[in-house]
């Protein structure tokens, strides 16, 4: 049984992080998360919190919940353990959400004569934006004084709010047993508990679940034991996490160790596929991953393979890496996306963004350092493919939403009351992966980089940071370049690089992977005619092509959408059944050019793809492409035989689309994962 109380674990904002006192357990500990000097930047305020994180250092809290599939809702209680670090507070005030239902709440400070027993608190739940609420506690003030710590206890029932999927038999691979799954990026847990939910706050955790017989639950946590009697599991995180990164997982799911410190999870039915994808892959790539980076901070990477429901591609939580199991369908898009979420493991969850605006720096950093080792496990041809295929998404997105929208910045302002989801789009992957390789150029070698990204780990390992925290020990790794003004150099100055609108201003030497674009723009070429010559296109054979060659040659000709009826009529030909055999990610694009084009003969498997499909990334495309053309009586007649078998959240969405938008934009190609969230909009959730 995990202790429900471990030792006291920092918290913070980053600049907030008490020290133990030298020689006591946790000590060093403390002193390896010690920002660097200089570095106390953390936001006083974060606009996507309604809580007054700054007041309080959480130094630990525990979960006690009770999980009920026939209602749909999670009850038990939650102990925070708070220090006052500023005079005067009188409340205390934390994220939480109207789905999110508030029972009691009692405050105990430990030691103390005058509150050694519980003492229930009033409270009130104010409105705050469309995405959650603020509970504001009254606090005794014996509690108050600064430096004292005390215990909050709040009695809470979470039912649908947007960080809790459940999902019945019909919506899981199996089919015969409900399960339910939390997602909490990027401010969805103050649904599923109430919180400082802001990435600037990090602490441990620990959790006891209690399920019916026969349900297998896993989170985001470093250790975890079971009482087979009492159907009780219980989990603890020994390092600190924000809200966002807790996590949970409950149903019908077995295991497989692919590895010393990794196992895979997924629903029986899927277990065999995922251990036949994945192999020994997993602690290769982490082995990879620690030769550039250093050693892995979580102790264990294991993976959960969750239905076609999952509404995005992957979730970093520590730990536990959540995924679609619809990318095993893959092997590509597979190893790309379990390497970036590997690559979190260092960059966005061992150290992490402080405030949503600086998102690119867990984001963008994870995938300079998932290109990184798939340079070092699949070669740099492969690595240039990968990323030309994102960086033309990139400017796709660019040429859809402007170059002076104000999204493209690195480091965006948002206006309280924008959720932050909404931020996130390329920008945030590509423009971040861009200035971090510029950075790599600027030192001169790809390994003094390395060097210095282990330094970034070591120096700020479990704290939030800000961008100036990583310009600034950058620019003391390297004195020479804060010597001659790296930082100011005309046109590529790091205040432009951060504030500034549009595309990247530099972009890396991709002509490595030349050997593998080279034949996509030949082959897109020839297709510019109507009537190519059958000779030259039989040079191409795209049954050997590699997944990414092919949805880079899609996306380009969907660039070119509608296209004439001859033309289509000649792709159909040639590869409408290869690609009706390739994953969903390749699928999804030619359907794309089939709606846009009004090519009736595909229409039926447009209709087979949307009845097998039921995540939002395949299906929220194609309807609002269908709806958005002639062919708004194919998405009602469709959505109307598959409603059954989609998670109403994904069903408002897809009503909203086909019933109340008379004329929707079209979509996108898919935004490339691991991209995590839906390719509807290029900017939104």
């Amino acid at each position: 049984m995990a202790d429900p109380h471990p030792p006291t674990s920092t918290s913070l904002c980053c600049c907030r992080k008490p020290l133990p006192v030298p020689g006591r357990p946790g000590a060093d500990a403390a002193r390896a998360r010690r920002p660097h000097p200089g570095s106390a930047r953390c936001p006083l305020v974060d606009v996507a919190s309604a809580s007054n994180f700054q007041s309080f250092q959480l130094n630990h809290f525990h979960l006690d919940l009770r999980l009920n599939f026939t209602l749909k809702e999670m009850t038990g209680w939650l102990v925070l353990d708070l220090v006052p670090i500023q005079p005067g507070i009188d409340t205390l005030v934390l994220d939480t959400h109207p789905s999110l239902l508030i029972h009691s709440i009692d405050c105990k400070m430990p030691g103390s004569t005058q509150l050694d027993r519980p003492v229930s608190l009033t409270y009130r739940v104010d409105p705050f934006t469309d995405y959650g609420s603020s509970l504001n506690i009254s606090l005794p003030g014996v509690v108050v004084q600064r430096g004292k710590g005390f215990q909050i206890t709040l009695r809470f029932t979470t039912t649908d709010g947007p960080a809790t999927w459940w999902l019945d038999p019909p919506l899981t691979c199996g089919q015969s047993q409900p399960l339910v799954f939390t997602l909490g990026h990027s401010v969805s847990n103050r649904s599923f508990f109430p919180c400082f939910d802001t990435p600037a706050v990090k602490s441990t955790y620990s959790a006891t679940v209690r399920v019916p017989e026969g349900v297998m639950v896993l989170m985001s946590a470093t250790r975890s034991s079971y009482s087979k009697p009492d159907r009780v599991f219980h989990f603890s995180m020994q390092y600190p996490v924000p809200a966002y990164l807790v996590a949970l997982v409950a149903g019908e799911l077995k295991h497989v160790d692919v590895g010393p410190r990794s196992r895979v999870w997924a629903e029986p039915c899927l277990l065999s596929c995922a251990l036949n994808k994945l192999g020994g892959s997993v602690e290769r790539w982490l082995a990879v991953a620690e030769d550039l980076f250093g050693p892995y901070p979580w102790g264990r990477y294991d993976i959960v393979f969750l239905p076609p429901s999952f509404p995005i591609v992957a979730m970093e939580n520590p730990c536990l890496t959540f995924i679609i199991s619809s990318i095993l369908e893959s092997r590509d898009f597979l190893l790309i996306d379990v390497i970036h979420e590997i690559s979190h493991g260092w960059f966005g969850n061992a150290v992490t963004n402080a405030t949503w605006e600086d998102m690119w720096l867990s984001e963008g950093l994870a995938t300079y350092a998932q290109r990184r080792i798939t340079t070092l496990a699949y070669g740099e041809a492969f690595t240039c493919l990968e990323t030309r295929f994102r960086l033309d998404a990139l400017h796709r997105q660019l040429r859809l939403l402007g170059d002076d929208s104000p999204v493209s910045k690195l480091q965006v302002t948002f206006e309280p009351g924008v959720n932050p989801s909404t931020l996130m789009n390329l920008f945030t992957y590509e423009k971040g992966f861009c200035f971090a390789s510029y950075l790599c150029k600027l030192c001169g070698d790809v390994s003094r980089f390395d060097a210095f990204l282990r330094a970034y780990i070591s120096q700020f390992k479990f704290s939030s940071v800000v961008a100036e925290d990583l310009i600034e020990l950058f620019l003391d790794f390297f004195p020479a370049l804060k010597e001659e003004g790296a930082a100011h150099r005309e046109g590529l100055e790091f205040d432009r690089w951060l504030g500034g609108l549009g595309a990247p201003l530099y972009e890396p030497d991709l002509s490595a992977g030349g050997v593998l674009t080279r034949p996509v723009h030949q082959l897109c070429d020839l297709w510019a005619d109507p009537a190519p010559d059958p000779n030259a296109l039989a040079a191409f054979d795209l049954s050997t092509w590699t997944s990414f060659q092919t949805v880079l040659f899609l996306d380009r000709m969907l660039d070119r959408c509608p296209l004439p009826h001859e033309v289509m009529e000649g792709l159909s030909g040639a590869y409408s059944r290869l690609l009706a055999s390739q994953s969903a990610e390749v699928q999804i694009r030619w359907l794309q050019m089939v709606v846009r084009s009004n090519y009736p003969p595909e229409i039926p498997a447009v209709r087979s793809f949307l009845h097998k499909h039921t995540s939002r990334m395949y299906t929220v495309p194609l309807y609002e492409d269908l709806v958005a053309g002639v062919m708004k009586c194919v998405a009602m007649e469709t959505y109307s035989q598959t409603q059954g078998r989609l998670h109403p959240n994904l069903r408002r969405s897809l009503q909203q689309i086909i019933f109340q938008s008379p004329n929707p934009a079209p979509s996108p190609p898919p935004n490339p994962s691991p991209f995590p969230f839906p390719p509807s909009n290029p900017v939104c959730l």
